[in-house]
C-alpha cells in the first residue's frame, strides 16, 4: 500500500532539514513558549503541507536545486498550519492530537492561545523576509481564511440549512487555502509563469478539499483508537459535514434530531445510525474522488520528474485512506 512516506521520497532529505530547522526558527525568549513550540514540532505528523510545497518547488525548478526561499516557504507553511491546530484544539477543548497531549492540555488555554499567536507572528515575520509581495499576499490570505473558516463553523452549528456549497467554502478556508496558496507561492518563487502557478493553485485547492472530505468521512468510519476521539464527534458538536449533508437528503428525520441538538436520550445514537443507513458516506467518497481527479488534471503541463510523479500519486493516496 502506498504511504505518505513513500510518496515523499523525492523530498525526504528536504523534510529532514525542515524538521531540524523548525524548532530553531520558533525560539522564544520565554521558556514556556519555547517549550510549547518544541512540543508541537516533535509531535509527529505526515508534514503533508510542507511536502507539497517542496514537491512543487522541485517540479517547477527545471532541474536546479531548491533555493533557501523555497525551503523557508515550506517551513512557514508548517508553522502556519501548526498555529492553526493549536487554536483549533483550544476551540475544540481537545486533549489529544495524533495521540499526543495538546498544548492546551499541557500548558493551559492562555499559553496555548499565545503559542498559536506567536507562531502566526513568527511565520509572518519570516514571510515578509522572503521579499516577494505576491507570496506575502497569498500566505496572508491563508491566515485570514483560517479565521473566516472557524467563524463560519461556529455560526453554523446544528444548522440543517447549510448547503453543500457552504460546506465546501468552509472546507476551503480551513484546509485547502493553505495547500493551494503555499503551493502557488512555491511555483511563483520558481518563476514558473502565471499559467503554471494558477494550475498549481487549482491542484492544491482540489486536493485540499479532497483531504478534508476524506477526514470528514473518517470521523464516521475510523475506530476511536485511530481517531483519538469517538466516531461521529463532529456531528455531536453540530458540525455538519459532507456525509451528514448527503444523509439528510435521504433521511428527513435526521434533520429533526440535529435541530433539537440531540437533547433527548438516544438522539445522537439514532442520528449516527441514520447516517450509516444512508448513502451519505458513499456520496461523500464520490465527492472526494471528483476533487482528486480535478487535482490530477492540473498536473498535465508539469515536466515529468519524480516530484511531479509524487504529486500525482498524492491524488490516489488521499482516497486510499478510506478504502
Amino acid at each position: 500500500m502506498t504511504t505518505a512516506t513513500s510518496i515523499f521520497t523525492p523530498v525526504e532529505k528536504d523534510l529532514s532539514i525542515l524538521i531540524d530547522n523548525l524548532t530553531s526558527l520558533v525560539q522564544a525568549q520565554h521558556p514556556i513558549l519555547g517549550a510549547a513550540a518544541e512540543h508541537l514540532f516533535t509531535a509527529g505528523g505526515k508534514r503533508i503541507r510542507p511536502a507539497i510545497v517542496l514537491l512543487v518547488s522541485r517540479a517547477t525548478m527545471k532541474g536546479d536545486d531548491l533555493t533557501p526561499r523555497h525551503r523557508r516557504l515550506a517551513e512557514i507553511t508548517e508553522m502556519i498550519h501548526t498555529a492553526s491546530l493549536v487554536h483549533d484544539d483550544v476551540v475544540d477543548e481537545a486533549e489529544l492530537r495524533r495521540q499526543v497531549a495538546t498544548v492546551n492540555s499541557l500548558f493551559g488555554n492562555r499559553v496555548a492561545v499565545l503559542a498559536g499567536d506567536f507562531l502566526f507572528a513568527q511565520s509572518s515575520w519570516y514571510l515578509a523576509n522572503l521579499d516577494n509581495l505576491q507570496v506575502v499576499k497569498l500566505l496572508s490570505e491563508v491566515i485570514r481564511d483560517f479565521a473566516e473558516g472557524e467563524i463560519q463553523q461556529g455560526l453554523s452549528c446544528f444548522d440543517t440549512n447549510v448547503s453543500l456549497e457552504k460546506y465546501l467554502q468552509k472546507s476551503y478556508f480551513k484546509t485547502a487555502s493553505l495547500i493551494a496558496n503555499s503551493a502557488k507561492a512555491a511555483a511563483i518563487l520558481s518563476d514558473a509563469g502565471e499559467g503554471i502557478a494558477n494550475q498549481i493553485y487549482s491542484y492544491g485547492r482540489n486536493i485540499g478539499l479532497a483531504f478534508q472530505i476524506v477526514d470528514d468521512i473518517l470521523d464516521f468510519t475510523s475506530p476511536t483508537e485511530v481517531l483519538g476521539k469517538p466516531a461521529g464527534s463532529d456531528l455531536a458538536c453540530g458540525n455538519l459535514t459532507a456525509p451528514v449533508l448527503f444523509a439528510m437528503e435521504e433521511k428527513p428525520s435526521l434533520s429533526i434530531l440535529i435541530e433539537r441538538e440531540f437533547s433527548e436520550e438516544g438522539d445522537l445514537d439514532q442520528a449516527l445510525a441514520l447516517v450509516y443507513d444512508s448513502n451519505g458516506i458513499e456520496k461523500a467518497r464520490d465527492l472526494a474522488h471528483q476533487h482528486s481527479q480535478l487535482a490530477l488534471k492540473e498536473l498535465q503541463y508539469l515536466p515529468s520528474c519524480p516530484a511531479t510523479d509524487s504529486l500525482r500519486e498524492l491524488t490516489d493516496y488521499v482516497l486510499s485512506r478510506i478504502k
